[in-house]
């Protein structure tokens, strides 16, 4: 313990010597564990700021708790308590807190709070040749609704942990299986063959690396034909097949393995070995009724209730370069040496074992070489041999053995055949054995390094102590983490979109694409075009084509007819049934029903539907003696179900929801007394026909017939394929003639990923095209400068740039297309065909964007004196934290960067004015203020023992109530202003040091600098609009999320578009100013000004100065078209008009 500081002081410090320190808890008993807190060492500077959560049963064999956020976050000071509440409680009697990061000016400083409470445990422990029967009292049970629950844990990856099955073939088995759990389930039938009850057999498989040793979860909810199976946290939804809907299981059902009925003792399959807790089967408790000894449960072989597994202590190789383990040779009985241990990896690459031997200069090399072992003798020279083993990469526990006696090289892979290398001379060991790797000085092997686990390693018969190892009493050891397997499935869930392959490595996964009709890091990015008319763009012919209705969506491509040979290009889908159908003998006892088939599912139906710009589809219905409609009271005789399956009346070419046909609609129907041809009943042929062309309602799925079944009657219909035109993705324009225009949508769902892509033209020369806001996390596509396109987000790592510079301007008034993809590998930026620009998503880094806003672009806002916004960014005080969830503020990593982006623009006609001021908890501030003279200055306070850095990069009055544009953007020491060829120089290249918040307006907190003061204490009046700092918007968080605990405001606060209106004034035409603008606009900035009326006199007075300046408004806009005229007299007034909306004057 680091005795250290404050005599005061209490919590646990470690010493400064303590290469690895961790702080360890013991519950005493096995408790639930919902929550952790944590707060730095008491009256001190010492404090973590995140680590890691280790548990353990035993406090030998550990495991990391594993959450989206990745490690927990810590605390910002030594005495505010920050609770982390865990998304899924665990159950275990140890807890390990591993420090990851702390505070720079002091050290490592711990106080714990564990929050959870009891919990009753019944145990069984299986040793692989027992198992437990529950008989039931009647000769079969068969149910239509089973629960089962059970918690085990193993470290064997085979093993049969539930069994039951009936005469009929029903059958129920729950299987450990290379590490995974199966389940088999069969819904059979009396007299099911054997060829029908293979089609009742479902197998899912759940799970990964369960063979772990430590506990995990399982749950099964049957009813009737739908099954849920949970492992851990991981669900999946099927149903059964077959038409059995109850489970029949005859006698008993068997737990821990498949006992041969009369042969006690012998068993069909591998025997669970390891320990079950709590199971419960349709509400009995299994395990209690055995140690009962209730008549129910017959026991075979050795059960007993306690869970007595041994604990296999295993390390972790986690570097890829510079792991190694070193361990001294011991010396053997006789000739020779022999190794052997267990590993387990993703890696198809790396060293396992390396030896110098005697006589020199041979070693011996054991490497995993393309997913297979290799065992390679290096002889003098470059001779060598070689031997080679099975498959070994696949995450599971494989054992091997290299022995060197008897004049020959054994290579022993698990239960497999061994290999041989044989030998002219006995070897000797020279030196440590090197496992996993090699110290640079000793290694002449360039495979690399081994990233997995090893466990029970021997060396010529002795066991090796690992935690002697880890003490510094054995050998040696470089990058290792002990008493834990750290391997993950990263495929699990397997991130793959649209059915991909996952494969995984130690450190990341990749996906196989192939034949999904998909391409990308995560098969994201359909390969098809998403319509018929986009097929048309790119030059193709009438023809067969898949197309992707939904692009990147869940839905697959289907394939279609593209029908290119008229003006409109036609998709064309067909069913089952488009020939003529004959009816008689039809009535609404007994009607004529056809269904029709699609060539593609529901969903793509109404994709393709719902995209396209109009649909149609042809209904022919000849008739004699065979009536759509009851002609007394009018009841249908014959109908059709839409794509919803809901019954329709209208006939093709009528008007949805009037039970009439096209001939009443055109006044021609045969009998002007009925709407439907085929209501006049006539012995004659006859036809209602017509086109139905409701979008909502299409295609027809199903059409009814009712009325053939007299003497003489018979109908004759026919259905044909449906056809649209249109892609309304296409060309979808809309135009933003003001800053402050613009669209909103639902919340983009882009958790794991998500592409934009769209058209854009401007003469701008920057603007927002897309944004969404989270409470913490973003996404943004702008146009940063003229040239340059920027795609940002966060997902929790902090902010994430990629930018794209184009050789030409952007905002030529030219089209220009964008797509901007993330994914959880990577996200990608492409503008135009200029090169794609990527950038990888960080290893173990977070998955999910969490948003929570609506889509919109741009706000403005009109501030007064006593006006301010505040956003805060880590709350002082104590803080609730689950991290399952969206957090509550912003994480001090992704804000304590020596690296800031500032841009915002006002108007203001005040001066002093405070425009914005950072501050952080350390005493560091950024300010940019309004001096007296209007001229603009930015304070930069990063070292509280030195001055602060004051730059005045526009010296002339700002204060001149036009909107200016600031953009800054630090780096170090270096500071950029408005572009990048404006550089000043910091004189320290410290970080901000957790950010506390962001205001905007007056600042009432005491700062030591006289010139800021006055600024802060004069606030700001006038218009804010488009503040960002780094990936926080303060401005739309305010507007967009009041009440919110992340912002304060303060005084007056009201949304405006004074932003866009005093931009006018700075637009020009053909390289001249248009100055009478300024008149135009100025009477609405007025509007946005705080006026010293009295209330009653504003309320007078509002009115008729509005009218005044109304008037103005209009006198100044025909004046302004009289000049324009005289400027442009080629064009109309509606076009002088139309131009002067477009630039905003």
């Amino acid at each position: 313990m680091n005795q250290t500081g404050s005599p005061r002081a209490g919590g646990w410090s470690p010493l400064v010597t303590d290469q690895e320190p961790w702080l360890q808890v013991d519950l005493r008993e096995q408790m639930e564990v919902t929550a952790v807190a944590t707060q730095g060492r008491y009256d001190s500077w010492d404090w973590v700021s995140s680590y890691l959560l280790l548990y353990s049963d035993t406090g030998r064999v550990w495991k990391q708790y594993r959450h989206e956020d990745g490690s927990f976050a810590g605390n910002v000071n030594s005495e505010a308590v920050v609770q982390n509440k865990l998304s899924h409680p665990v159950r275990t009697r140890f807890l390990r807190f591993v420090p990851l990061d702390w505070n720079p000016s002091g050290w490592m400083g711990l106080r714990v709070e564990v929050y959870g409470c009891s919990y009753k445990s019944y145990v069984a422990d299986f040793d692989g040749r027992s198992s437990l029967l529950y008989r039931f009292n009647q000769k079969s049970m068969s149910t239509v609704k089973d629960v089962i629950s059970l918690r085990f844990k193993s470290h064997q990856a085979e093993g049969v942990l539930l069994h039951g099955e009936g005469q009929r073939g029903d059958y129920i088995t729950l299987e450990l299986h290379r590490g995974r759990l199966d389940l088999y389930i069969n819904l059979g039938e009396l007299c099911f063959s054997k060829l029908s009850s293979k089609i009742g057999r479902v197998a899912v498989t759940v799970g990964s690396l369960l063979d772990d040793q430590h506990w995990h979860s399982v749950l099964i909810e049957r009813f009737n034909k739908q099954v849920n199976l949970t492992v851990d946290s991981h669900t999946q939804h099927f149903q059964t097949k077959g038409e059995g809907h109850s489970l029949e299981v005859d006698y008993e059902l068997s737990f821990g393995g498949i006992p041969l009925p009369g042969k006690p003792g012998t068993f069909l399959r591998k025997n669970f070995h390891g320990c079950m807790e709590n199971l419960y089967y349709n509400g009995i408790n299994i395990i209690d009724l055995a140690k009962r000894r209730k008549p129910q449960i017959h026991s075979v072989g050795n059960v007993t209730f306690s869970c007595t597994q041994p604990q296999l202590v295993a390390c972790t190789f986690l570097s890829s370069s510079s792991s190694f383990l070193s361990l001294p040779s011991a010396a053997p009985a006789t000739g020779g040496f022999s190794v052997r241990f267990q590993f387990r990896t993703w890696n198809p690459d790396g060293l396992l074992l390396s030896a110098q031997l005697n006589p020199e200069p041979q070693r011996l090399e054991l490497q995993i070489r393309n997913s297979r072992l290799h065992l390679t003798l290096h002889s003098t020279g470059r001779q060598k041999s070689e031997v080679f083993a099975g498959a070994v990469s696949d995450g599971l526990w494989h054992s091997v053995s290299v022995d060197t006696r008897n004049l020959q090289i054994t290579l022993t892979v698990d239960n497999e055949p061994s290999s041989t290398i044989e030998l002219w001379e006995q070897l000797q060991s020279r030196g440590n054995f090197y496992f996993g790797g090699c110290p640079t000085v000793d290694c002449q092997v360039m495979t690399p390094t081994f990233q997995g686990c090893m466990r029970l390693i021997f060396i010529n018969g002795q066991p090796m102590d690992l935690s002697h190892v880890q003490q510094g009493l054995l050998g040696n050891y470089n990058e290792l983490q002990y008493d834990t397997c750290n391997i993950r499935d990263r495929c699990l869930p397997n991130l793959c979109e649209h059915g991909g392959h996952c494969s995984q490595t130690w450190s990341s996964f990749s996906c196989d694409c192939s034949g999904t009709g998909y391409s990308g890091a995560t098969c994201h990015n359909s390969i098809y075009e998403s319509s018929c008319e986009a097929y048309k763009l790119l030059g193709s012919s009438s023809g067969f084509f898949s197309i992707d209705p939904d692009g990147s969506g869940p839905l697959g491509p289907t394939q279609v007819y593209c029908n290119m040979t008229e003006e409109k290009v036609w998709t064309v889908l067909t069913h089952n049934s488009t020939a003529p159908v004959t009816v008689q003998s039809s009535s609404l006892q007994k009607p004529h029903i056809m269904t029709f088939n699609y060539s593609t599912s529901a969903a793509q139906l109404r994709a393709i539907v719902s995209g396209s710009e109009q649909c149609q589809q042809d209904v022919v219905y000849n008739c004699r003696k065979s009536r759509l409609f009851n002609t007394k009271d009018g009841s249908p005789l014959s109908w059709w179900l839409d794509r919803e399956g809901e019954r329709r009346s209208y006939w093709g070419g009528f008007l949805p929801g009037v039970q009439q046909c096209s001939c009443s609609l055109e006044e021609n129907c045969m009998d002007m007394n009925y709407f439907c041809n085929c209501d006049a009943d006539t012995d004659t042929w006859t036809n209602d026909t017509g086109i139905l062309s409701y979008k909502d309602h299409l295609p027809v799925s199903q059409i009814v017939i009712g009325d053939t079944n007299r003497t003489g009657s018979q109908a004759v219909y026919s259905i044909g394929p449906l056809r649209c035109y249109g892609d309304k993705s296409l060309w979808n324009a809309a135009s933003f003639y003001q800053e402050s225009s613009y669209l909103y949508f639902p919340t983009l769902q882009a958790e794991l990923a998500s592409d934009i892509s769209f058209y854009f033209k401007t003469s701008a020369p920057s603007g927002v095209f897309l944004e969404n806001l989270g409470l913490k996390d973003f996404i943004r596509v702008e146009l940063s400068s003229p040239s340059v396109v920027t795609f940002s987000f966060d997902v929790g790592n902090g902010p994430a740039t990629l930018s794209v510079k184009s050789h030409l301007p952007l905002n030529d008034r030219q089209w220009h297309y964008v797509r901007a993809e993330r994914n959880v590998k990577e996200a990608s930026l492409q503008v135009d065909q200029l090169p794609l620009r990527f950038l990888e998503a960080p290893t173990d880094g977070h998955l999910r964007l969490r948003l929570s806003s609506q889509l919109f672009i741009e706000v403005s806002v009109s501030f007064d004196r006593e006006s301010s916004v505040t956003y805060t960014f880590q709350e002082p005080f104590s803080v609730m934290q689950n991290r399952s969830s969206q957090a509550t503020s912003v994480s001090t990593e992704s804000s304590s960067r020596a690296r800031e982006d500032i841009a915002f623009s006002f108007a203001t006609s005040q001066r002093p004015a405070m425009l914005l001021t950072v501050s952080t908890f350390s005493q560091q501030y950024i300010a940019v203020i309004l001096a007296k003279n209007g001229s603009l200055q930015i304070w930069y306070q990063l070292q509280t023992d030195r001055s602060p850095d004051v730059f005045s990069p526009a010296l002339g009055n700002l204060a001149d109530g036009r909107l200016h544009r600031i953009r800054i953007h630090r780096v170090g020491k270096n500071l950029y202003v408005q572009d990048i060829h404006r550089k000043y120089m910091l004189s320290s290249d410290a970080e901000l040091i957790l950010i506390r918040s962001l205001t905007l307006g007056k600042v009432t907190s005491k700062c030591s600098h006289d010139d800021v003061m006055q600024a802060a204490s004069k606030g700001f009046i006038g218009c804010l609009s488009s503040v960002q700092f780094n990936h926080v918007a303060p401005l739309k968080a305010a507007l967009t999320n009041r009440g919110s605990s992340l912002v304060t405001i303060r005084g007056p606060l009201v949304q405006s578009n004074c932003g866009a209106l005093a931009e006018s004034t700075s637009h020009t035409l053909q390289g001249k100013r248009l100055t009478h603008c300024s008149y135009l606009v100025e009477p609405l900035v007025y509007l946005c000004q705080n006026h010293e009326d009295t209330p009653l006199e504003a309320g007078l007075f509002t009115m008729e100065k509005r009218f005044v300046k109304l008037t103005n408004l209009l006198l100044n806009l025909f004046s302004l078209l009289i000049i324009f005229h005289q400027q442009r007299p080629e064009l109309t007034s509606l076009q002088a008009f139309l131009f002067i909306a477009r630039t905003d004057c």
